[in-house]
């Protein structure tokens, strides 16, 4: 039997991809996929993108009310980090669910310096998060719960489930798939009405799929280093 392109492409990110940690320009650190040129955050600086793709255009359109988060691709567990803080910050309710079919190991998570270039953050919270068993709820404070699924992108299956999603798949450059009018599709039945989805990626092809699966959509300014980006809201 012939395998699908991403068939192939989930056998060679397993097996034969390397992973290095490198520094990136705001001195934050990522993990650099050399083989695909791919790194899991933006080589201009991981923190302050996320930070502007994720809470600024994302969870701040939530304050002051409870919200449940879906990330595609829970990676080195910065967006999660990052969310859990702006929680504590705001005494907001958030109901946190992380995708990954390639889980980071602890041991290379350890590596990353976010808590120590994050003001007021916890490592031991940084060390819980990716400690904590897969597949089960985990109550993180009076405010935060977080559940880690081992899940390819394409198995998504919920519906009406989540407020907002941070889409933070690998570009389109290296995994086109994970960026079709099908994974869109699949966002667009995950979010509740009115529900928004954010992400650093701002291409025509991306764009036409998110209309296509029936998001609305706008361009905004990107992330230090990056033009734009897009914020698609299933508006009803």
């Amino acid at each position: 039997m012939r395998r699908t392109n991403s068939e192939n492409q989930k056998i060679v990110y397993k097996v034969i991809l390397k992973r290095e940690i490198v520094q990136t320009r705001d001195g934050s650190t990522t993990i650099h996929l050399p083989e695909w040129n791919e790194s899991y955050h933006s080589k201009h600086g991981a923190i302050q993108e996320a930070y502007h793709v994720f809470i600024k255009n994302g969870l701040s359109l939530f304050k002051s009310k409870p919200v449940s988060v879906l990330e595609i691709g829970f990676g080195t567990g910065l967006n999660c980090f990052i969310t859990y803080f702006e929680s504590k910050k705001n005494n907001q309710h958030i109901d946190y669910v992380g995708v990954e079919a390639y889980p980071v190991i602890t041991e290379e998570a350890m590596q990353m310096n976010y808590p120590k270039e994050i003001s007021g953050s916890d490592a031991a919270i940084f060390t819980i998060m990716h400690e904590c068993s897969w597949e089960q709820k985990h109550a993180l404070s009076d405010h935060f719960t977080l559940t880690k699924r081992k899940q390819f992108f394409q198995d998504i299956n919920d519906e009406l489930a989540f407020d907002l999603i941070y889409f933070d798949a690998f570009g389109f450059r290296v995994q086109p798939e994970l960026w079709s009018e099908t994974i869109f599709e699949n966002m667009f039945k995950a979010l509740k009405p009115n529900g928004v989805l954010v992400t650093y990626a701002c291409r025509s092809s991306i764009k036409n799929a998110m209309l296509s699966a029936g998001f609305s959509v706008e361009k905004l300014p990107g992330a230090p280093g990056k033009r734009e980006m897009l914020r698609a809201t299933k508006a009803f």
